[in-house]
């Protein structure tokens, strides 16, 4: 009885501090794996969307509160700013709709004096293969660039894919609905937060 309660108490122990351990190390890690994954992930559409900055949009990312999920759970809008000499002229962040495969993440920039779309790339997608993927193309992504923000887009005022009126409305709803969030929170998008 006696080496039985020996072992429990040496587990006990040896199950106690992997759990800290492994809890420190989470904790080190979690900000540089963000990061990462934001660099790797985020930064090629948030490049393709913006330019002429001179900071690290990634870095200098701010997130904006927008409300509450089902859960009560607070949601962030994540803000990539494009700077020079300091100054905001421009901004990224995501939009989604809805697609034919299911939802389309839109990476949209915007482009604050011109008040227009500097560009958008998709960030995910499970569109049909060579047809409703086709909205990752430069063809349709470059429809998007200039267009005003003064009113919502529709189909008509892109390139929309033929044979994939779902992809494209849902492309279009992406773009609207981050075009809608720029539009509410504009002040606390330019000011940072």
């Amino acid at each position: 009885m006696k080496d039985i309660l020996k072992m429990v108490v040496v587990l006990t122990l040896i199950c106690a501090v992997s759990g800290l351990t492994l809890a420190a190390v989470y904790d080190v890690t979690k900000g540089p794996i963000e990061y990462a994954r934001l660099k790797n992930v985020k930064e090629p559409a948030v490049k393709a969307v913006l330019s002429g900055y001179d900071n690290d949009p990634i870095k200098d990312r701010v997130q904006i509160p927008i409300g509450t999920d089902k859960k009560g759970k607070p949601v962030n809008l994540v803000v990539f700013p494009a700077k020079k000499g300091g100054k905001t002229f421009a901004v990224a962040f995501e939009g989604a709709g809805s697609g034919y495969g299911g939802n389309i993440g839109v990476m949209v920039g915007f482009n604050l004096a011109d008040n227009n779309i500097s560009g958008i790339s998709i960030v995910g997608h499970s569109e049909t293969p060579g047809l409703g993927a086709r909205i990752t193309e430069t063809q349709f992504t470059d429809s998007f660039k200039g267009k005003s923000l003064a009113k919502e887009l529709t189909t008509d005022d892109i390139n929309a894919l033929s044979g994939a009126t779902l992809s494209s409305k849902g492309s279009v709803a992406a773009v609207n609905q981050a075009r809608g969030l720029l539009e509410k929170y504009r002040d606390k998008i330019v000011q940072g937060g």
